[in-house]
C-alpha cells in the first residue's frame, strides 16, 4: 500500500487522469489498471448508473427491449432435467409494479415485508416490487429450509415484518412457524404466486431517494448473532456497478449463471442486481437443486457457448462440484463461454482452485477465468476481485513472520509457508489496513484491520445504533490523504503485498498462545490433512480460557462418513492430529473432539462459525462420535 498521503500527490501531479465524472463512460479503472492507485486517487468516483436508483432501470430496459429474457429459473423440483420459467424486461416490469401494489395495500412505506418463500421467479418479482413500493424487504426463506430454523426466528423476531410474503405451497410452513414460535404476528399474509399482474395498472410510481432504505440484509457472521445491515437504495445501485467493474465484462451479451441463495447478499446482488444494470439476463436455479446434483451448476453454463457467461460462488461450491465431476459428466461439457467465476463468501484454498482448474481445463475452463474476491454484507457484498483474466496470484508467506503480524514472502516448499491468496483490487470505494488499536494506515506488508469506505458501504445495523458505530463509524488517527470518515471496520485482518489484497482472517477468531498469532483457517487445514477420518472444510479451531489466564487451543472435527465407523480408530485421529498441529504450528492442541457430521455449526454463507461451535463446546452440546461409538456398543 502507499504511504499516506501517496494517493492524492499522485492525483495533484497528474490531474490529466482524472475521469470525466459526468460521462457514462466513467464506469471505472481500465483493465489492468493499477486499482489501489485509481481508487485512492478518485474516491468520489460514483459509476455512471447511480444518477438513477437501480430499480428504476427495470423500466427502461422494459422500454427499450421488452422481449428480452431478464430472469430464467430453471425449476428441478418438476424435472430432474430441469424446467426453465423465463420473464421478460416486460413481464419484470409488470409483475414487479402489480408486486408494489399489493404490498402497499398490506404495509406502509418504511414497515417490513418478510420474504418466506421458496426460490423461484416470485421470490424475485417479490423483492423487486418491494423495492419499488418503499415497503423495506426482508429476505429470508420457507421456514422449512432444513438447517436454518434458529437463523429464521432471529431474523424475523428482529425485523418485526408488517407482513409476510409467501407462496401457496409454502404457507402450511409459514401456519406452523408462526404458531411454534412466539413472535410477532403480521398484519397480513401476501400468496405471491395469486398477486394478479391486472394490480401493475393501479401503482403509480413514487420517488426513490438514494438514501432510501432499500432492504435489511441479516447475517448471521462467523462470529456473532444474527443483525440486519440497512442497504439503501444508493448502496445496491453503486455495488451493483462496482461489481460489474470488477469482473471487467467487457464482452457483449454477458449472461450470469447462479444457485446462490437469494436471502444471502452474494446471490442477491449478483441475480437480482446485476442483470438491472445494462438490462442482460440471469439464469438461477436454488441451492437445494445445486446441493443435490452439483454439476447442475456447470452444465447450465455450459448450455450457453454463444454467450459469455458470469457466476459466483463460496469456496466449498469449487471444490463441492470438483468432487462430483465423473468422465461421463464431463463429456461433452463445454466451459469455453465461462469468462469469469468469482470466488468468496469464505476463505480461498489454494488446493480447491487447483482442483477446480485441474478437473474443468479439459473442459474449456481458462487458466484465468477463478477470480478470488473479498466482501461482506456491510459493504453491500463486493469489496475486491482478482478478475483480470489471469490465473490466480498466490503468495507464501513465512507463518511465523504472519505471526507477528508481517507478511514475508517465502519459497513455496519452505516448511514454514502459509498460502495466501490474492484478492486483487477495489474499485469505486477505498480499502485501508488499519491498526485497529491506533487507527493508523498500515504500510505494505503489515497486517492490519480491513475498513472500507465508499457509497456502497451500509448506514448501520438495523435498531442497533451502539454496534452501528463501532462497526460502521470507523475513524482513521492520522488520514493523510483518505478521508477522515466513516470508515467499515470489517472485523477481518488483511495485509496488501505489491498492490494486491490478501485476507488473513477475523479479528475475533485470532487465536493467541503464549503471546503468538494463530490464525484458525491455518490450524484447521493442518488437522483436516491430518487424518482421512476427518470431513475436509469442516473443522472449527478456536481458544478457550485456561486455569491461569492464559488461551488453550481446542480443535473440533466433523467425522468423514467416507471412513466407516467399525474401521474407525479415535485414538490414532487424535494422536495425528496433536503431531501434525505441533510441527506445523509448534503449538500443543488443549483439548481435540472428534464430532458426528453436521456439528460444527456454519453460516449462511458457508463459513465456521467458530464462536458457535465454541459455545457449544462449552455447553458439552456437541455430539462426539465417542458417544456415538459407546452407544452403538451397548446397543449391540
Amino acid at each position: 500500500m502507499p504511504p499516506e498521503g501517496a494517493g492524492r500527490r499522485e492525483a495533484d501531479r497528474d490531474q490529466r487522469s482524472r475521469p470525466d465524472l459526468s460521462s457514462d463512460a466513467a464506469r471505472g479503472p481500465s483493465p489492468g489498471e493499477d486499482l489501489w492507485h485509481w481508487a485512492r486517487c478518485f474516491p468520489n468516483w460514483r459509476p455512471a448508473v447511480r444518477a438513477v436508483p437501480l430499480i428504476e432501470r427495470v423500466a427502461r430496459w422494459a422500454a427499450d427491449k421488452p422481449d428480452a429474457p431478464a430472469y430464467t429459473f430453471v425449476d428441478y423440483s418438476l424435472d430432474p432435467a430441469g424446467v426453465k420459467v423465463t420473464a421478460t424486461w416486460a413481464d419484470t416490469h409488470r409483475r414487479a409494479r402489480a408486486m408494489a401494489a399489493r404490498l402497499r395495500a398490506a404495509a406502509e412505506p418504511g414497515e417490513r415485508a418478510a420474504l418466506l418463500l421458496p426460490q423461484t421467479l416470485d421470490y424475485m418479482m417479490t423483492m423487486l416490487g418491494a423495492l419499488y413500493s418503499h415497503v423495506v424487504a426482508v429476505p429470508l426463506f420457507s421456514p422449512d429450509l432444513p438447517g436454518h430454523a434458529e437463523r429464521l426466528l432471529g431474523a424475523y423476531t428482529d425485523a418485526a415484518p408488517a407482513v409476510i410474503v409467501t407462496s401457496r405451497d409454502g404457507l402450511p410452513h409459514v401456519d406452523k412457524f408462526l404458531a411454534d414460535n412466539d413472535v410477532p404476528r403480521p398484519r397480513e399474509i401476501v400468496v405471491a404466486d395469486e398477486v394478479d399482474d391486472a394490480l401493475a395498472a393501479d401503482w403509480r410510481d413514487e420517488p426513490i431517494g438514494f438514501d432510501d432504505l432499500a432492504y435489511l440484509q441479516y447475517t448471521s457472521g462467523s462470529t456473532r448473532r444474527p443483525a440486519g445491515v440497512e442497504i439503501t437504495h444508493g448502496n445496491v445501485t453503486a455495488n451493483a456497478a462496482q461489481l460489474w467493474a470488477g469482473w471487467a465484462p467487457d464482452r457483449p451479451q454477458p449472461e450470469l449463471v447462479s444457485w446462490l441463495p437469494l436471502f444471502h447478499d452474494m446471490g442477491l446482488i449478483s441475480t437480482m442486481a446485476l442483470p438491472m444494470v445494462n438490462g442482460d439476463h440471469a439464469i438461477y436455479t436454488d441451492p437445494v437443486s445445486f446441493v443435490m446434483n452439483p454439476m447442475r451448476w456447470l452444465e447450465l453454463i455450459a448450455e450457453r457457448p454463444g454467450k459469455n457467461v458470469y457466476t459466483a460462488g463460496p469456496n466449498f461450491a469449487y471444490e463441492y462440484v470438483a468432487s462430483q465431476a465423473t468422465p461421463e459428466r464431463l463429456a461433452g461439457l463445454d466451459l469455453s463461454g465461462l469468462v469469469t467465476c468469482l470466488n468468496g463468501a469464505e476463505p480461498i484454498r489454494t488446493s480447491t482452485l487447483s482442483v477446480f482448474a485441474g478437473t474443468f481445463g479439459p473442459a474449456g475452463l481458462r487458466p484465468g477465468a477463478q477470480a478470488p474476491g473479498y466482501g461482506l454484507a456491510e459493504a453491500t457484498v463486493f469489496v475486491s476481485a482478482a478478475a483480470d483474466d489471469t490465473p490466480p496470484t498466490v503468495v507464501h508467506a513465512d507463518r511465523e513472520a504472519l505471526t507477528r503480524g508481517e507478511l514475508v514472502p517465502c519459497a513455496e516448499g519452505s516448511d514454514r509457508a502459509a498460502a495466501l491468496v490474492s484478492c486483487g483490487g477495489p474499485v469505486g470505494q477505498i480499502v485501508a489496513i488499519v491498526d485497529p488499536e491506533t487507527r493508523r494506515e498500515q504500510p505494505d506488508g503489515r497486517v492490519g484491520e480491513i475498513w472500507v469506505h465508499g457509497p456502497n458501504t451500509a448506514r448501520g445495523y438495523w435498531r442497533n445504533p451502539e454496534r452501528s458505530r463501532e462497526t460502521f463509524g470507523g475513524e482513521l488517527a492520522e488520514p493523510g490523504g483518505l478521508p477522515a470518515g466513516p470508515w467499515l471496520r470489517t472485523g477481518d485482518y488483511g495485509v496488501v503485498h505489491e498492490g494486491r489484497l490478501y485476507v488473513t482472517g477475523r479479528i475475533k477468531d485470532l487465536i493467541i498462545v503464549d503471546g503468538r498469532n494463530h490464525y484458525p483457517q491455518d490450524i484447521e487445514v493442518t488437522a483436516q490433512e491430518a487424518h482421512d477420518a476427518i470431513r475436509p472444510d469442516h473443522v472449527a479451531a478456536f481458544s478457550v480460557q485456561g486455569e491461569d489466564s492464559g488461551e488453550l487451543l481446542v480443535v473440533v472435527a466433523e467425522r468423514n462418513r467416507r471412513v466407516p465407523l467399525a474401521r474407525l480408530d479415535l485414538d490414532e485421529v487424535e494422536t495425528a492430529v496433536r503431531a501434525a498441529v505441533n510441527v506445523e504450528h509448534e503449538m500443543s492442541v488443549h483439548d481435540f473432539l472428534l464430532v458426528e457430521p453436521g456439528a460444527v455449526v456454519r453460516t449462511s454463507s458457508g463459513k465456521i462459525a467458530r464462536s458457535a461451535t465454541r459455545q457449544r463446546y462449552l455447553d458439552g452440546a456437541l455430539p462426539t462420535t465417542r458417544q456415538r461409538l459407546e452407544s452403538r456398543r451397548k446397543d449391540g
